[in-house]
């Protein structure tokens, strides 16, 4: 996620991932790949990256050793290997190496959403993300709003709007978890 804007930047025309994420190290900013050409990821708002570490909060000792959670520092590969992302929350149950830069075997992504990448967020990412074998949620929260979007595979990642008003907790797919909506959003929406 780009914790609320992206911007093109100048980089290689990289034909391979391989040759992105070389030239990636020696960037003073991290930059997705969006299989055509590398895109910034300059600075957000506080409530985004509140929101992403308070899920990241809930989700630590509900997992209880079962799986880790990986926030923005970490890439996922998409697109067979063709792209690179940096969601804003990721779960995995597969080990990690400490050497790792990429995260291995996505259970859960989340991203939070803004005005200028929840296009992006909704459409593309989530047709990327869902082509993951290893991924049986995605899991969209709103700024703005205590309101969250639930992708699930079982539902062919068609998205499902829970609200704080319509129900305050649900199941995060693929991980025998519910989470509050109220726990995530007090105090900000």
């Amino acid at each position: 996620a780009t914790h609320g804007h992206e911007r093109r930047a100048s980089g290689p025309a990289a034909p391979h991932p391989e040759e992105f994420l070389d030239w990636e190290r020696s960037q003073d900013v991290r930059h997705e790949w969006d299989g055509v050409q590398p895109l910034a990821m300059v600075g957000g708002r506080f409530a985004h990256t509140d929101l992403a570490t308070r899920l990241s909060d809930i989700l630590r000792p509900a997992l209880r050793g079962r799986g880790t959670v990986v926030r923005s520092d970490l890439k996922v590969m998409t697109g067979r290997g063709s792209r690179v992302r940096y969601p804003d929350l990721v779960v995995t149950c597969s080990p990690i190496r400490p050497q790792d830069q990429t995260v291995p075997d996505p259970v859960l992504i989340a991203e939070v959403l803004s005005e200028t990448t929840s296009a992006v967020d909704r459409g593309i990412k989530r047709a990327e993300y869902a082509a993951l074998p290893s991924l049986r949620g995605y899991l969209m929260l709103a700024q703005d709003r205590a309101a969250a979007l639930v992708c699930d595979r079982a539902d062919s990642f068609g998205e499902r709007l829970v609200t704080a008003e319509a129900a305050d907790d649900f199941a995060l797919p693929g991980l025998d978890i519910r989470i509050s909506l109220h726990a995530i959003y007090h105090g900000l929406a």
